[in-house]
């Protein structure tokens, strides 16, 4: 299929999705207001990852291709820019499908509740970029899980703890958190924000195991002020969803080695979920009491890890009914959650959410 994929933000994850939809033999359009990302781009990011540079990468800024019609668009810019750029591009030349890179936004959910009625009225798919819902050891385990062998579904526990010296290792030109988004939590970084894969990955198994919604939130964030920064360095949510299920997600941005994983437990036996559970391995691990014990690897490169939220994506053109794990309205159920924690936090109790008011904080009560 014969597809033009516009990109926004030329820093590492928009690299790293170039480069995936070129697998795909797309083509590809890379914007940024900065020349010098886009030169960095050309010249290290991407023949520094793979080898060498992609002479058919179209490089400019955006105003040279504003009112070009493309058939994809992925917004790979800081949070707080997500909605402003997602409008913008709903309103001129909408695409078929819109990738807003995770987190959807900032935890002020400004003007977040407009995209699912513009995007409707246009015709436009959104998604969000939580592309761990889609890898194979995710598929796997909702295989496994759909074979009811767990039993009734007791507790979900995820953690998704990291030291984010590798984020700043793939963006070398900067030297530390308060330089970007990523120091601040209500910009979009810090821990929740910005490791919210963890609690993309609660949501998505907390709806296939017949769950539904995070409806209730209590919060402790470890804040931290320094150079100018200030973000949560560690975040620990006790949940409850609508069936009165109950877990917990730790995320972080000090932990090495990375430790990530989700388990599903339930009265017969527990479902492992794991990213990296080894240098270049994804798994999953499944005990039952009437079962023998399963173990499956996935051997896989980092670009792999993008793969399948573009082969997603494609198959989406092709049928633009599909149902999605990285749906808009999914990763806003995300942002609610993470705008729950923040309040929680701030006010020390429980927060709920209601599902039937707008997205915004006052849905939050």
């Amino acid at each position: 299929m014969e597809v033009k994929v516009k990109i926004l933000g030329a820093g590492s994850i928009g690299n790293h999705l170039a480069y995936a939809c070129r697998q795909l033999g797309w083509n590809v359009t890379i914007c940024d207001i900065d020349p010098a990302a886009l030169r960095r781009t050309r010249d290290k990011i991407f023949p520094g990852r793979y080898g060498k540079w992609d002479e058919t990468i179209r490089l400019v800024q955006p105003a040279e291709v504003a009112d070009e019609a493309f058939e994809v668009i992925i917004i790979g810019t800081p949070p707080d820019s997500h909605i402003d750029l997602a409008l913008e591009c709903l309103a001129k030349t909408p695409p078929r499908v819109l990738l807003i890179e995770k987190p959807l936004c900032t935890p002020l959910l400004q003007s977040c509740e407009q995209l699912i009625p513009i995007a409707k009225r246009v015709g436009t798919r959104v998604l969000i970029g939580y592309n761990h819902t889609l890898t194979s050891n995710t598929l796997l385990a909702e295989e496994w899980l759909q074979e009811g062998k767990l039993g009734k579904i007791l507790t979900i526990d995820v953690q998704i703890r990291e030291h984010w010296q590798g984020i700043f290792k793939a963006h070398p030109w900067i030297s530390g958190p308060e330089e970007t988004y990523l120091g601040y939590t209500q910009r979009g970084g810090g821990a929740l924000a910005e490791h919210s894969h963890g609690l993309a990955i609660w949501q998505h198994f907390a709806r296939l195991s017949g769950n539904g919604r995070i409806v209730e939130v209590s919060a402790m964030l470890d804040m931290v002020r320094e150079a100018g920064a200030y973000y949560d360095r560690l975040a620990q949510l006790s949940l409850r969803t609508e069936t009165g299920l109950t877990g917990l997600l730790v995320q972080d941005v000090i932990t090495e080695p990375a430790k990530k994983y989700l388990r599903i437990l339930g009265s017969g036996g527990y479902l492992d979920w794991f990213i990296n559970i080894k240098p270049g391995a994804d798994a999953v691990k499944l005990w039952s009491q009437d079962d023998v014990e399963r173990a499956q690897y996935f051997e896989k490169t980092r670009p792999d890890d993008f793969l399948p939220e573009i082969n997603h994506i494609e198959r989406i053109l092709s049928n633009p009914a599909l149902s999605s794990p990285i749906s808009l309205e999914y990763g806003l159920e995300t942002m609610l959650v993470i705008a729950a924690a923040i309040k929680s936090h701030q006010e020390r109790r429980v927060i709920k959410i209601d599902y039937t008011r707008p997205y915004g904080l006052e849905s939050l009560t």
